[in-house]
């Protein structure tokens, strides 16, 4: 069915919802928009479904819901009795719509005589991913679209262990989903299955995770003596973290300034242009605060509450916003730090990055002592390593991060926790304000103890609904593109993520990388330093990541800038040659 007999359909279908049928009718002669809304069906990939809010089956509304939790549905009855007993744990954010999919899905659910636990109000991704674990549920749903901007929304699909749904069972649920042709179609529950299969989140449950926060604090001293007056401002960003930010702090004794205005639940984040912390602009109202008040850190959690951004006052009185990378190497130092000064760090400590996220990384756990792994970008693949290391004992997991602000510690959630990361955010302040110095000039040292690493990434925007084609037509392109040197900076090997493979260009010599199959080309350079492009999973993107070793900041952003327009004229020769 072409799109504009698709857009017919289901203009004319009576089973379509008044707004459905209100804002269908509104777009009728507008090719482009009908195009785009029913041109291609909503990908569902290894991190479920995101896009823009609105009817057809390339927007998020009930119906691609509804029938992706009936694709779920089919993979759980597939199972056997025992699965549809265990059910599945939803959750929501604060977003448009997020209530009402959530209610949808459960609904579909219900209707396939499989239990559904819906949280009675908005809960983030952590606590999903913990009340899967605690309930012994057989999947987990969350409607989110992370720090997208307010037109988007999303559902994410969790496995058993609480991590994101491997890439072996998404791909049964894909070919489910895929074989349901009626969107419109999806079952729905009657009064006797939706009382016998709808039941709430135990309340113990919210309980039982603060708790198991509370035992990965490090720094109790300090939090005494520091924590009842710290002068540290928080934002929830009109987000799921509020409540339960506040709440581990309060539990801790930590006092935070919180910036009122954005406690609200507010779908349209009005007070902010996109509700992504890790920019500045985010976190402006923050740092207004922090200067009323004295402040030396600001931090903020977005819609779903599993990234943390942070801003710190700089020598000059002035607030940076820091990267993930530079949050990153700092609660990793920190958490290192404290566990060496308690005699704590296990014989066979482990950490875990994307492989995309910070140089930094390895020389810090090498001066630990730990060993450093890398996996494809991802927290899913973090939750993997922790799976594996449980199973088999080899490692202890003390702490798994991402660049895109992602961050976990501790082994309650196996998603990106921005609760705990808060937490430990506020305690190593304590921590710092106690040892007479501030978190800005501990960054600092580390630069000076390992060396300036200078990351940055930039997105390439793609648009239409071929974006995602287009985009890995010029990861594919780089693959048979030779490259030796970028600017003059020469190559020591390149990574071929899709292949598993590592060329060493001076010998020739092919090697495993190790790591799950990904579409991603990861440049290798002489000095250390590393170049990687890859097409985001979630947004129309291309991403080219940097990470540039120097001896100090100013040769590592004349490093940059030269890297930058080399990998800019590659790209721009390869797209012409697709």
């Amino acid at each position: 069915m072409d799109y504009k007999a698709a857009y017919e359909s289901w203009l004319n279908d009576g089973r379509l919802c008044p707004e459905g049928k209100q804002q269908l009718e509104a777009i009728k002669g507008n090719q482009e928009e009908i195009e785009y809304s029913f041109g291609a069906e909503l990908e569902f990939g290894t991190a479920g479904m995101r896009g823009i809010i609105g009817y057809g089956t390339n927007k998020m509304n009930i119906y691609t819901v509804m029938r992706a939790t009936q694709g779920l549905s089919t993979f759980i009855k597939g199972l056997g009795p025992d699965a549809m007993a265990r059910g599945v744990v939803i959750s929501y954010d604060t977003r448009l719509k997020s209530d009402e999919f959530a209610k949808a899905a459960a609904g579909v659910l219900a209707a396939n005589d499989i239990k559904a636990y819906v949280f009675p109000d908005v809960h983030p991704v952590p606590m999903l991913s913990f009340a899967v674990r605690e309930l012994h549920t057989i999947a987990g749903i969350m409607v989110t679209a992370s720090h997208n901007p307010k037109q988007y929304n999303g559902y994410k699909v969790y496995g058993e262990d609480g991590a994101q749904m491997s890439p072996e069972d998404t791909q049964v649920v894909v070919e489910n989903i895929e074989k349901i042709t009626d969107y419109l179609g999806s079952p729905a529950p009657t009064a006797e299955q939706a009382k016998k299969y709808i039941k709430p989140v135990p309340a113990a449950v919210d309980k039982k995770y603060y708790k198991a926060l509370t035992k990965l604090t490090l720094s109790k001293k300090a939090v005494k003596a520091c924590g009842k007056s710290l002068k540290l401002v928080y934002t929830p960003v009109h987000g799921s973290g509020y409540i339960p930010v506040t709440t581990i702090l309060k539990k801790l004794g930590i006092h935070a300034t919180v910036v009122e205005e954005q406690t609200k639940k507010d779908p349209e984040f009005s007070t902010v242009q996109v509700p992504n912390p890790e920019f500045k602009e985010t976190l402006s109202m923050g740092i207004e605060l922090a200067k009323k008040i004295g402040a030396t850190v600001v931090f903020g959690t977005d819609p779903d509450s599993d990234r943390l951004g942070v801003a710190v006052k700089n020598d000059e009185g002035e607030f940076e916003a820091l990267s993930g990378n530079q949050v990153g190497i700092l609660l990793l130092d920190y958490i290192l730090t404290r566990l060496k000064e308690e005699n704590a760090i296990p014989a066979n400590g482990a950490v875990v990055k994307s492989f995309v996220t910070t140089g930094m990384a390895k020389p810090i756990c090498q001066n630990f002592g730990v060993e450093l792994f890398e996996v494809p970008v991802g927290f899913k693949f973090i939750g993997e390593k922790i799976k594996q290391w449980e199973k088999d004992g080899s490692h202890t997991f003390i702490f798994g991060f991402e660049e895109s602000c992602g961050y976990l510690r501790g082994t309650h959630a196996r998603d990106k926790d921005a609760v705990v990361a808060s937490m430990l955010c506020a305690e190593m302040v304590c921590y710092y304000t106690y040892k007479g110095t501030t978190v800005f000039d501990r960054l600092n040292e580390i630069y000076k103890t390992y060396g300036y690493v200078l990351d940055c990434n930039v997105s390439i925007q793609y648009q239409g609904l071929n974006a995602m084609k287009e985009m890995n037509a010029v990861v594919d392109a780089l693959k048979t593109t030779k490259v030796d040197k970028f600017d003059i900076y020469e190559i020591a090997s390149v990574r071929d993520y899709s292949k598993d493979e590592k060329t060493d260009l001076a010998t020739g010599e092919v090697t495993p990388i190790g790591s799950p199959k990904t579409n991603c080309v990861y440049y290798e350079l002489k000095t250390g330093s590393f170049v990687c492009v890859r097409p985001s999973g979630t947004e129309p993107k291309l991403k080219i990541y940097y990470s540039v070793k120097a001896n100090n900041k100013e040769d590592a952003e004349a490093a940059l800038k030269k890297l930058q327009a080399a990998v800019e004229a590659l790209l721009k020769k390869v797209s012409k040659s697709k």
